[in-house]
């Protein structure tokens, strides 16, 4: 697959939980203009009453996808101290850039017996916000760089745009950093659309039985479980799609899944992404085959539940 300008411009934005309003501006463009060519031209819901958070709605919704916008990060404290946003593992040297009133800053990020700082030649205002240096490596196998969770998540709800007759796709925030805008999502859509189930559509982690290259990530639990039934559905819909999977067990990690789980509506989801090495670090990776299987599921899926 070969490197898309639109993903390279959504890997290039910065967006940390709390400060997501330039990838929403970003993809709100993207649909104004691009939109009218899909199969179906979306509604769009955004504003004040949503705060950062984008919804389009296509034809008579039944499914809805979630993938949320925001990306760890630091945050400058005092005397060069950082504090994390989110849960970003943590390397001595990495490379940390931002901008505060007096300029550019690009730094190295410093660990000393567990506590964080940068060593930037000035000070930094208190409460700017500090990404990792993006160096995306790409390669006929893979992708590689800083914040493929949850970009390539929201590639993929895009790309799914394209062809949706009807759904709706929700581009979320501060997922990284405790949640809190699904229960406002949830509430909107289904007083507006009373969806039953939802796909979450991020990315997840390559462990000893989750391997790259080996399919898109079906979720069978992370801390939270979907109902057994919709999984059932998702697992048999899945093996007749044709399109490689895996599936994954874990006994902790979250998502925007945890939220839709908690809300006060009759609405089944499910985690589908690709696996990731490196997760929360600058060097992400993700194959080709993994992020391609993931767009051909969500294409499927969308079209038979």
């Amino acid at each position: 697959m070969p490197t898309n300008p639109v993903l390279t411009r959504l890997l290039n934005l910065s967006g940390v939980s709390g400060d997501e309003s330039r990838v929403t501006t970003f993809i709100l463009d993207y649909v104004l203009k691009r939109g009218k060519d899909w199969k179906v031209t979306p509604e769009i819901h955004f504003g004040k009453n949503l705060q950062d958070n984008l919804i389009l709605v296509f034809g008579k919704p039944r499914t809805a996808v979630f993938a949320h916008m925001d990306t760890v990060g630091f945050m400058a404290r005092y005397e060069n101290q950082l504090v994390p946003i989110g849960g970003p593992e943590v390397l001595d040297g990495d490379v940390l850039v931002g901008e505060d009133s007096y300029g550019f800053i690009e730094c190295c990020l410093r660990l000393d017996d567990g506590n964080l700082y940068h060593d930037f030649d000035r000070y930094i205002l208190p409460g700017t916000i500090l990404t990792y240096r993006q160096e995306l490596k790409v390669t006929g196998e893979y992708i590689q760089g800083a914040y493929l969770d949850n970009r390539l998540g929201v590639f993929n709800a895009l790309q799914l745009c394209e062809e949706l007759t009807d759904g709706v796709v929700v581009f979320s925030t501060y997922e990284e950093h405790g949640g809190g805008a699904v229960p406002l999502l949830m509430k909107y859509i289904y007083e507006r659309w009373p969806i039953q189930q939802a796909l979450i559509s991020d990315i997840t982690w390559v462990t000893e039985g989750v391997r790259p290259g080996d399919g898109v990530v079906i979720s069978v639990r992370d801390k939270h479980i979907p109902r057994r039934s919709f999984l059932d559905t998702i697992i048999r819909l899945a093996n007749e799609s044709g399109v490689p999977f895996q599936l994954e067990v874990e006994a902790y990690g979250s998502s925007d899944g945890r939220e839709v789980h908690y809300a006060p509506y009759p609405v089944d989801w499910c985690f589908i992404g690709a696996p990731e090495e490196n997760a929360h670090t600058p060097r992400e990776r993700v194959t080709w085959d993994d992020l391609d299987a993931m767009l051909r599921m969500y294409r499927f899926l969308m079209a038979h539940l």
